[in-house]
């Protein structure tokens, strides 16, 4: 069974299981967003990941392995509260995996957060960026390999407008926030003085270990794709002090109730 097959199955199961025939948006909560979820509305199910075929358990603190279901302004919204990534030695279509299965769900417009480091010293701690762009430094692919099945179209995708620009307007236009270039590294170790002097030189102002791969993958299936970084802390170098995973917990649990009000505001705008 290929990647996409596999998509399929799951998303099968996870209809039967949630009771929802088809999703409308999918956003995926990154460290920290979950807590603020809640001001969405009471979830309709909730489906363990573990139940579905091709899932793996996410390994990271903070990141439990679910999809609920919440209707919002008569959109059906499928949360997805535990990604995986790389540096749980995980391969790129594993990592997609989650995303291809809410799309194959029904789910065209996906919202990827994060928390993320933050590289430009005017936007510190606890603000949120909107992702205009990315810069994808994990040296892989979600559609490397085997050729896709011929209708999912071509592996050489267009990602000139990725994040997608008419998507982004909108939301600012409700709520206006700083937008940046996100780096994405394998990780799972922080990132060295030098590699964010690296990555400020090629553009990026964001930097974490997640987004891009889900990103692509996305994209290559026709999603319309919206990426959302809570800056959880400045990167290595940026200010002086050292880095852990703990300021990343704690920076997601005081923005919690900011973020499930931005979630509200900005989903009936996509």
């Amino acid at each position: 069974m290929n990647a996409y097959e596999l998509a399929a199955e799951a998303a099968k199961e996870l209809r039967q299981k949630s009771g929802v025939d088809q999703f409308d948006v999918a956003v995926v909560l990154g460290s920290g967003w979950k807590e603020g979820a809640v001001a969405l509305g009471e979830p309709d199910s909730v489906v363990a990941t573990s139940e579905l075929t091709g899932f793996f358990k996410p390994t990271v603190a903070g990141h439990q392995g679910q999809i609920l279901s919440v209707n919002l302004a008569g959109l059906r919204v499928a949360l997805l509260a535990g990604r995986v990534h790389l540096y749980e030695g995980h391969t790129a279509h594993e990592v997609a995996h989650p995303i291809r299965t809410l799309i194959a769900a029904g789910a065209k417009k996906i919202v990827l957060t994060n928390a993320c480091g933050g590289i430009d010293i005017a936007h510190g701690p606890g603000t949120v960026a909107l992702i205009r762009d990315h810069i994808n430094l994990t040296s892989t692919s979600p559609i490397e390999g085997e050729l896709p099945p011929e209708q999912y179209g071509s592996r050489f995708v267009d990602l000139s407008n990725l994040y997608d620009a008419e998507t982004r307007a909108r939301i600012q236009a409700v709520h206006p926030m700083p937008e940046g270039v996100y780096a994405g590294f394998r990780g799972p170790h922080y990132e060295t003085p030098a590699e964010i002097k690296m990555a400020s030189a090629m553009g990026a102002t964001l930097v974490g270990m997640s987004t891009v791969l889900e990103a692509i993958a996305a994209r290559h299936l026709g999603a319309q794709v919206t990426g959302l970084g809570l800056i959880s802390n400045y990167a290595a170098g940026v200010v002086p002090g050292g880095l852990n995973h703990l300021e990343v917990l704690e920076a997601g649990q005081k923005a919690a109730a900011s973020l499930g009000t931005l979630l509200k505001e900005i989903i009936p705008v996509l």
